[in-house]
């Protein structure tokens, strides 16, 4: 008699694992960067500062050039001057007046404008010769590489400050020095040395990621050297590029105070209607015969100074740590 073995069937259990989307480097960076509280409150003041610029003529107690008789070096508002009425603090003037009567908070209200043009518009000069520069001699190489990274080398052993120094002084009373105040030999003389450091940097990455394995296969599969460098190599070379970005703004904010407090910076506006019509460094050169007499107008631009190089070096420092691709997750 025929016997049959029973049927075993295994029944099979579906295993469903949870996954989520990958994070993309830029998304994980974001991350990242607002976990660093120090980053983040920085961010805010900068946010804050951009504010105060746009509707400084709307929150700003007086116009900034406004000349008031009899209003000399008065204090700032809770100083108080024994028998003498004319130089106490009233809060018509929150941080007191200058040497002719002018409102110094409508005058760091209107600076912080100034100061942030005078920060990114030679920022964004910078970056972009000097990207320009380091990706084309990064990539090419050759000749061309070595010509510029001489060329490089001579500009960047001329010291920065003498430069300004020299260029300031030499055009400051030519139609270009006088052409807006001052802005446009500012921004150029800053441009024209800043681009050094950031080249060496991106011409390094390059460098680095040229002989990669997906660079060989966009070559291999014809795509043209200028997609390569526009689509490839630069943004694979952003985050180095980004943070130098935010170590250029404060260097600019304290070149142009430096050379005002010298008396070559910026030319200060008479006009009631100037868009910039002073910056903390031209306040700072006002203040330094002044310190005893008002020392609000030292003080109130040297602390914005101070506070606004310690925001973009929080920044700086908060993006280098959330663009590096070492950090855990």
């Amino acid at each position: 008699m025929a016997t049959t073995m029973p049927e075993i069937v295994v029944a099979k259990e579906e295993v469903v694992f949870a996954t989520r989307a990958p994070r993309s480097l830029w998304s994980d960076a974001r991350r990242r960067l607002m976990k660093n509280k120090a980053s983040v409150a920085a961010l805010i003041f900068i946010a804050l500062l951009i504010v105060i610029a746009v509707i400084a003529p709307l929150i700003a107690p007086h116009n900034p050039v406004e000349i008031f008789p009899g209003q000399t070096y008065r204090q700032a508002a809770w100083i108080q001057v024994p028998n003498r009425a004319e130089a106490s603090g009233t809060w018509q003037y929150p941080l007191g007046t200058d040497a002719i009567g002018r409102d110094v908070l409508s005058r760091l209200l209107f600076g912080t404008r100034t100061s942030l043009v005078i920060g990114f518009v030679p920022m964004v000069l910078t970056i972009l010769l000097g990207t320009l520069i380091g990706l084309v001699s990064g990539f090419f190489g050759g000749w061309l590489d070595a010509f510029l990274m001489r060329f490089a080398e001579i500009v960047y052993s001329f010291p920065s400050f003498l430069f300004f120094i020299i260029v300031m002084a030499a055009l400051k009373d030519t139609p270009i020095g006088k052409f807006w105040n001052g802005f446009l030999i500012l921004f150029g003389a800053l441009s024209l040395v800043g681009w050094v450091s950031v080249a060496r940097l991106v011409r390094g990455q390059v460098l680095s990621l040229k002989e990669k394995e997906f660079i060989e296969a966009a070559r291999a599969i014809g795509v043209r050297q200028h997609n390569i460098l526009l689509k490839h190599l630069l943004p694979n070379s952003l985050g180095p590029i980004i943070i130098s970005a935010a170590f250029i703004v404060p260097g600019a904010i304290i070149a142009e105070a430096v050379l005002s407090y010298l008396g070559i910076g910026l030319r200060p506006a008479t006009d009631f209607n100037a868009p910039f019509p002073v910056s903390w460094g031209n306040m700072i050169l006002d203040g330094k015969s002044a310190i005893t007499a008002q020392p609000w107008l030292m003080i109130a631009p040297a602390l914005a100074i101070a506070l606004i190089t310690l925001a973009f070096t929080f920044i700086g420092d908060g993006l280098r740590d959330a663009l590096d691709p070492r950090e855990a997750n």
